[in-house]
């Protein structure tokens, strides 16, 4: 590995403005992305900004009125273990945990996950299907983005030059929403996701209420399959209305292909994984 300078700010305001003035700087928390780029000479920053000294930026915090708030800083590990998440999302902590393995999860930051915009894993996926917002802060000040909009596209983010994401935001969610997150991996169990569903819904007498539906690990950026929701919604899920859902999640869908699949492949897995979803919902429920 090449040398570099690395540099320890206190607080998230000096990160900033180290990154605003030094132009070949990266901030590294976890570093379980960053250092893969640097050790196979994908990325070589001269500077690296080290975050993990900054104090409260890991605090995972819930409120009934305003929902999850996490500090960029939380680990992966941390978020699937929270005992607020598990009881208000516990489809968000399931995503969290079928992340790679438990050492992974233990260095691996939240906000370093999204930062990095990869687009094969779990996490983005169902936080996006919880209406999720990310907090970024930079000299110019700090403001939200909503995660649809911040993930542009392959390991591409609305983060401007000198920006931090500094805090992970979920709505509370509504009364009665229920999800489901599975996924498909092409070899062992800690490999990265050839395909990932998150589906929540509110299901009433079997009638859908509210409907969400959102694929990851397959295009360059999680889809939420906009349409599905709309022919879910007041009505039954039955198979023949999963049918038609899973069809049409198959075909938005924008395959990368790489050593996980072809396009077509990647189709068909899609079109498995969301009857398989919304089956599950509609059979057992789930929970949010």
């Amino acid at each position: 590995m090449r040398r570099f300078e690395l540099i320890e700010p206190r607080s998230m305001e000096e990160a900033c403005q180290i990154l605003s003035e030094r132009e070949d700087s990266r901030p590294i928390a976890g570093g379980t992305a960053l250092l893969i780029l640097i050790k196979q000479g994908v990325y070589i920053p001269k500077t690296l900004v080290n975050l993990k000294k900054i104090r409260d930026a890991a605090e995972v915090t819930y409120d009934s009125q305003r929902g999850l708030r996490v500090g960029a800083l939380s680990s992966i590990y941390e978020l699937e273990s929270s005992a607020v998440v598990r009881e208000h999302y516990p489809t968000l902590a399931h995503a969290c945990h079928v992340v790679a393995n438990i050492r992974i999860r233990n260095m691996a930051t939240i906000g370093g996950n999204l930062a990095h915009g990869d687009y094969q894993s779990d996490p983005p996926a169902v936080l996006m299907a919880l209406d999720s917002r990310v907090e970024l802060r930079g000299r110019a000040g700090v403001r939200e983005v909503a995660l649809e909009e911040f993930l542009v596209g392959s390991y591409e983010t609305a983060l401007e030059p000198g920006e931090l994401l500094t805090a992970l935001l979920v709505p509370p969610p509504p009364e009665g929403l229920r999800g489901i997150y599975i996924k498909f991996t092409t070899r062992s169990s800690e490999d990265r996701p050839c395909a990932g569903i998150a589906a929540l819904a509110r299901l009433k007498g079997g009638v859908c209420g509210d409907v969400r539906l959102v694929v990851g690990a397959v295009s360059p950026a999680p889809v939420r399959i906009r349409k599905a929701e709309e022919l879910c919604r007041g009505e039954k899920l039955t198979s023949r209305l999963i049918e038609e859902i899973a069809q049409e999640a198959a075909r938005v869908v924008e395959p990368i292909e790489d050593l996980r699949g072809p396009a077509d492949y990647k189709r068909h897995v899609v079109g498995v994984l969301a009857r398989r979803a919304l089956e599950a919902l509609g059979r057992e429920g789930g929970a949010a």
